[in-house]
């Protein structure tokens, strides 16, 4: 069976070619990394990423300078990814693959199949069936893959609050801590807005935006799961995938020698159309 696109002419160009010249600019762009990925370095290790999902016109170039970075990283085994449902789909692991306008992409099957008989997650197409937070993730991946872009596998997985994180860490943990892993966690951040139901504030709003922002970003490259649940708690935040970001932060403290996480890019929709009455924020976070 194969995962057919659901957002492709949507989010983000339908066609190949098309497609490739929209990535080609958002590197461009003037939020963008700037320069296209150069040689893959396979002595570099990356452990993962977190980038959001939005249409590639506002999100795009926030999330590509995390791409760049696995571009010019080694190429792993497989990517596992970590996404939720938008429509509140339990949980489950995808076994099908994946087409994009890009052409298809594998999944492991093996290991997918493996982290189904040793956690608690089963297989679920229909939370992967609507939603887009993985799939608007996998055309930017192949365009960092090009030169091994066949080779490319993935577990696709939807994370939602039907599982316990920590349980599901110390599973998943068992499974892959000795396989050739990279992670994509996908989550958008911040939305502000009463379209979005979350209005803290309404004066000084993109300083404030900025503030509420940094100090959940603070705890997530610190990977402080008390403090960034708390966060989550006191503040209400509207970070849509903040459930797969507990699971990536449960699975990196859980190792022996923890991953050190650092901020790429940070906006909000509202520094690309100076609209603050409606924002949602975007981040680039880089796990190495």
């Amino acid at each position: 069976m194969v995962r057919s696109p659901i957002v492709a002419g949507k989010f983000y160009e339908g066609d190949f070619e098309q497609l490739e010249k929209e990535i080609t600019g958002l590197f461009a762009a003037k939020l963008g990394p700037g320069e296209l990925p150069i040689t893959r370095n396979e002595s570099r290790k990356i452990k993962g990423i977190i980038v959001p999902h939005a249409g590639y016109v506002y999100s795009g170039s926030c999330a590509l300078w995390a791409y760049k970075e696995i571009a010019e990283s080694h190429f792993p085994k497989t990517y596992v990814l970590l996404g939720f449902s938008h429509m509140g789909e339990q949980s489950g692991i995808s076994i099908e693959d994946w087409k994009t306008p890009f052409g298809m992409v594998k999944t492991d099957k093996d290991l997918a199949i493996e982290l189904k008989e040793n956690t608690c997650l089963d297989i679920n197409e229909d939370a992967h069936m609507n939603e887009h937070s993985i799939e608007v993730q996998l055309p930017l991946l192949q365009f960092a893959s090009k030169d091994r872009m066949k080779d490319i596998r993935i577990v696709a997985i939807s994370v939602n609050r039907d599982v316990d994180f920590r349980q599901l860490g110390e599973e998943m943990e068992k499974v892959l801590s000795k396989k050739d892993v990279v992670f994509i966690v996908s989550s958008d951040f911040t939305h502000y807005g009463r379209s979005y139901g979350y209005l803290p504030f309404t004066s000084d709003i993109k300083e404030r935006l900025n503030n509420l922002d940094r100090k959940g970003i603070d705890f997530i490259t610190k990977l402080d799961i008390p403090g960034f649940s708390d966060y989550i708690n006191t503040t209400q935040v509207t970070i849509c995938g903040y459930y797969p970001i507990l699971l990536l932060m449960k699975l990196f403290s859980d190792e022996e020698v923890k991953p050190k996480g650092s901020l790429l890019m940070h906006y909000t929709s509202s520094d690309l159309t100076e609209d603050y009455s409606s924002s949602v924020s975007y981040v680039s976070i880089l796990f190495k």
